[in-house]
């Protein structure tokens, strides 16, 4: 008995020792991808320039350069990314079906649309309009999220996993096609923000909508982190979560209200940015297993890494244009759902 709880002891130190490693290698490669961001773009920055002009002492276009275009970009893409990976963490695991994301099930697609009715009715030069988006994409993420909770919810059985994909999916549909019936209604200037808003480019480069999205991540990340154990009960099932005694459908909304307001918030800034919220829970989860506890930290480090890296990718694959960020989340995205999909069919 004593050789059992040692070996067990010995287990679990090693399991321990290996999520840090993996939670310090996750860290490293997102500072790799910033450092490596900063010095990379259509104007050139040597290592040492840019080390120079953090330090004060580049010259007024180094600092131009760095301070008012790089920097600001390179922070909104990783807190987007950060907020992205938690929603979909989050959906997965309240609703069981590891093909849950924001963007599948339509949230994404509600704020947007609330996006493009402020463009139409008060167009894009507003600088309240910085920090009113994200309320007001978060009215129409919660609209669409009470509208998809309502109809795939059935009484007695609670949300069916296939029954949330399947509702999402059609909700989506419906908010896709009103949204191209709005935007046939711009001008050329509105139309042309609303079309590389939705192809997902981050467009928020600059330091206001930095702060338009951290305190939104300042709010809910922690609050996210401190109900992992929550997401653990609700991954065994309704039956044996009531069983546990958790009190199901009120955690359920709690986290399905934060997940559409990371969501709703980071779509604002950032655009209409596919798969993140699917492929870095899957990425965090093959890393580390599905315990939140430890799952939802390295889900925020992989979730900035993949759209940092693809925000830095977008910026040179074909310089001096640029191509939008979501773009390229979706050539990294859609090979990785669609062999999801081939793997949940077998």
């Amino acid at each position: 008995m004593e050789d059992i709880q040692k070996k067990n002891e010995v287990y679990k130190k090693k399991i321990v020792l290996r999520n840090m490693i993996i939670v310090i290698g996750c860290g490293a490669l997102l500072a790799i991808s910033f450092i490596v961001s900063m010095n990379t773009g259509y104007a050139k920055l040597s290592p040492m320039d840019t080390l120079r002009t953090l330090l004060g002492r580049g010259t007024p276009k180094e600092t131009l350069i760095l301070f008012d275009f790089r920097l600001p970009r390179i922070v909104v893409s990783m807190l987007v990314g950060m907020g992205l990976a938690l929603s979909g963490c989050i959906i997965q695991g309240i609703s069981r079906n590891p093909l849950a994301d924001p963007g599948l099930l339509g949230i994404n697609a509600g704020a947007g649309m609330m996006v493009i009715l402020y463009v139409m009715f008060w167009g894009t030069q507003s600088f309240l309009s910085v920090f009113t988006l994200p309320f007001l994409a978060l009215a129409g993420a919660g609209v669409t999220a009470v509208i998809i909770y309502a109809l795939a919810y059935k009484k007695g059985e609670g949300i069916a996993p296939m029954r949330l994909i399947l509702t999402g999916v059609a909700v989506q549909a419906g908010i896709s096609a009103l949204t191209t019936v709005l935007v046939v209604k711009l001008d050329e200037t509105q139309y042309n923000f609303v079309a590389t808003w939705q192809a997902g480019s981050i467009w928020g480069s600059n330091w206001q909508f930095v702060l338009a999205l951290l305190p939104w991540l300042v709010i809910l990340v922690p609050y996210v982190l401190t109900k992992s154990r929550v997401l653990d009960v609700l991954n065994l099932g309704d039956n044996v979560a009531y069983g546990l005694g958790a009190p199901v459908e009120k955690e359920r909304r709690k986290l399905l209200a934060a997940s559409v307001a990371l969501a709703a918030s980071c779509v604002a800034v950032s655009g209409s940015i596919s798969f993140v919220g699917l492929i870095a829970p899957h990425l965090a989860r093959r890393l580390v297993g599905p315990k939140h506890s430890i799952l939802l930290p390295v889900c925020l480090l992989t979730g900035a890494v993949l759209v940092s890296a693809a925000d830095t990718i977008a910026r040179v694959i074909v310089q001096p244009s640029e191509i939008p960020t979501g773009i390229m989340a979706a050539i990294i995205g859609a090979p990785y759902f669609l062999y999801l999909l081939a793997k949940s069919k077998q």
